[in-house]
């Protein structure tokens, strides 16, 4: 592209190629440093995942840099700009991706390898970040089962990279002398759609391109120069040293809690932004950016980023648990000299002359990479994960992930991201039916979470063999309670919205019988287990902090209520929680010959479920509400079971199979047995 408007001129633009600096480089190592030590769990950094952030802000400015001094010479290709971006990013991703994708074949379970393969094909189209946004619901597998969980970032550059250029262009044709005040609008415009995400999906406000491209465009705005250079020597020093403090307040005193990103998102990117425009120069500050093995850790930051991730995940996933403070010291060592290797021999060579990654090969070579690997990643979900690779006995035992109650159906089930039967269906009564349901109207109505859904075909069964006929209404994290205050606010009105419509159900239908169920050890301690999942460890005391009286006055004031109107209620007390992924473990002993008795021992669960069934007893006892108690079915002799005759009873860490499920419709015949006088 040729032409030339003022405003692609900045002041430190005077040639195409715009003077290296050493001190952006050393803000690169301080950014990827404090990702790195978040990430492997060291204490005093919990917010080190706002090095993601600086990097946005540098990618603008470069980026912008570089389109800007073209278009000022009027030597900018579209075509070239892309080519490099090609030969920067792409061999060391996919070398990456090859090596994750060849551990992941010979050690994930089908449902891992599922992710894997499905992450595995949006990083190679850059469209991962929309993919991690879609799968962060209730059933998801943990991030720290995702070794290419952080390619999100670079899918987030990398959508910008494909559409600012254009953008540029259409300004430079249409607008030149508006671009900043374009830019700005449109900076402005992301960030406040970021935060009126926050309050509606958090999970899309954090990975999607639209609520974070603010970020970027704070480096598009120096890019342009559209900020006075600072003249002053001293004023240079004062600004970088301010831009360091506002990186370092974020980066120790934030932590996963932070509502991010948001206006905390302010601190990391302005900090960068000082930084990048103050020229420290030959000051206190630029010398400290510039000091040899700082700029030389920003060297290979690219290499650091993409290795550091899946060496912590498979190091986590091969050990069984979280890092200790040696395997912290030697994932961060180990990825460093990583990184080292994949920067001399994968990023340097591809970025220099070698000849494979240039002319018109590049394109051919880069289309081939990403259909291969996208290719090779939708054939892998869509066998389901290659369960083909695992021995029979084996696949018989990890089948037990699928025995999922058909009450999780879209029909039946309302999930987070509003999948399910809507607020104004279960008013109407538009939902699932449990067994004999006909035209004189429901017996009994089923109210909860997704604990509901796992014991729901246990109730399905006693209803259909009593002849009685009810109604199931259940929603992901939802408590059956009246006005409960939840961790966050956003599930707080999603769960109340939802409830008020059960109750309006209840209320419309004349439901004499409700039974509610509900995850009740998880809301009255506010967390599952610790490590729930791949690294559960029951030496690890359970969490038992006391936060049942927000639980307790709203169970207090729903049956009060129900009582009220005549209603009947069957408390249903809870399953005694695994810790572990009960199928995959079970599956993993098997081949490894270890033994499969995976249950924590009886005083830890216990300990664990002590709370909850108190409180629900003292309310059952207030207002003469039965009780169901599964507890025995799962624990005798003070010796819990995750599996009986080898076939587990749990799909995952806490939801029971369907199978399991039916085979406890004898816990609810007394419940029916009652019913029938109501």
């Amino acid at each position: 592209m040729r032409g030339e408007s003022p405003v692609f001129v900045a002041p430190q633009h005077g040639a195409k190629h715009f003077p290296y600096r050493a001190d952006i480089d050393g803000l690169r190592a301080i950014a990827i440093l404090p990702v790195i030590l978040f990430h492997a769990g060291v204490a005093g950094v919990g917010g080190g995942f706002v090095g993601v952030d600086v990097f946005f802000v540098i990618s603008g400015y470069l980026m912008c840099s570089l389109i800007a001094g073209e278009m000022a010479q009027g030597e900018f290709s579209l075509l070239g700009f892309y080519q490099r971006r090609v030969r920067r990013i792409f061999p060391a991703l996919f070398a990456m991706m090859l090596t994750c994708a060849v551990v992941a074949w010979f050690a994930f379970m089908p449902q891992e390898l599922l992710y894997f393969a499905r992450s595995m094909s949006a990083a190679s189209l850059f469209t991962s970040n929309i993919q991690f946004a879609k799968e962060a619901g209730y059933f998801d597998i943990g991030a720290q089962m995702k070794p290419l969980l952080h390619t999100w970032s670079l899918a987030v550059e990398e959508q910008f990279y494909i559409g600012f250029p254009l953008v540029m262009i259409l300004l430079q044709r249409i607008a030149p002398r508006q671009v900043i005040a374009l830019v700005l609008v449109i900076l402005a415009a992301s960030f406040a759609a970021g935060i009126g995400a926050l309050n509606r999906d958090a999970t899309a406000a954090f990975y999607l391109s639209q609520y974070r491209v603010w970020e970027l465009l704070i480096g598009v705005v120096l890019g342009l120069g559209a900020i006075p250079e600072l003249r002053s020597k001293m004023g240079r020093q004062v600004l970088a040293a301010t831009g360091l403090l506002l990186i370092g307040i974020a980066v120790f005193t934030f932590t996963e809690k932070t509502t991010f990103p948001g206006f905390a998102a302010l601190l990391p990117c302005l900090g960068a932004a000082c930084i990048i425009h103050a020229r420290a120069g030959n000051g206190v500050v630029g010398r400290l950016l510039t000091l040899r093995p700082l700029v030389f850790v920003g060297l290979i930051s690219y290499s650091l980023y993409l290795w550091h991730w899946p060496i912590i995940v498979f190091t986590r996933y091969f050990t069984g648990h979280e890092l200790t403070p040696a395997l912290r010291l030697t994932v961060i060592l180990a990825s460093i000299l990583v990184a080292i290797a994949s920067w001399r021999f994968i990023e340097k060579p591809f970025r220099g002359s070698l000849a494979l990654f240039k002319g018109r090969l590049l394109p051919a070579i880069a289309v081939l990479l990403v259909g291969v690997t996208s290719g090779a990643g939708t054939l892998v979900v869509m066998s389901g994960g290659a369960p083909g690779r695992l021995p029979a006995d084996v696949r018989a035992i990890y089948a037990a992930t699928y025995d999922r109650s058909h009450f999780y159906q879209d029909g039946c089930f309302s999930e987070s991201d509003h999948k399910g039967p809507s607020n104004a269906d279960i008013e109407s009564g538009k939902v699932c039916a449990l067994g004999d349901l006909d035209d004189t109207g429901p017996d009994f109505l089923v109210w909860g979470d997704s604990h509901a859904a796992a014991m729901a075909p246990a109730i399905d069964t006693a209803a259909a063999a009593r002849g009685f006929g009810g109604m199931f209404a259940a929603h992901a994290t939802c408590p059956p309670l009246n006005d409960v205050p939840l961790t966050t606010k956003g599930d707080t009105r999603r769960c109340t919205a939802f409830n008020n419509s059960v109750r309006d159900l209840i209320r419309e239908k004349h439901i004499p019988l409700v039974f509610m169920l509900a995850y009740w050890p998880k809301y009255v301690h506010q967390s599952e287990l610790p490590n729930q999942g791949d690294y559960f460890d029951a030496s690890i005391p359970p969490s038992v902090a006391d936060y049942s009286t927000p639980v307790a006055t709203a169970l207090d004031n729903t049956l009060a209520q129900l009582k009220q109107e005549g209603v009947k209620v069957v408390l249903v007390m809870d399953v005694p929680e695994m810790g572990h992924f009960v199928p995959e473990a079970l599956a993993k002993a098997k081949l490894a010959g270890t033994s499969t008795d995976i249950a924590p021992p009886w005083p830890y669960i216990a300990e664990r479920q002590a709370l909850a069934r108190s409180m629900l007893k003292k309310y059952a006892a207030k207002y003469d509400a039965a009780i169901v108690d599964p507890l025995a079915a799962f624990c005798d002799n003070d010796h819990c079971l995750a599996s009986r005759n080898g076939v587990p009873l749990y799909m995952d860490a806490d939801h029971i199979t369907a199978s399991a499920a039916k085979s406890l419709g004898y816990l609810f015949v007394s419940a029916f047995n009652g019913a029938a006088n109501i």
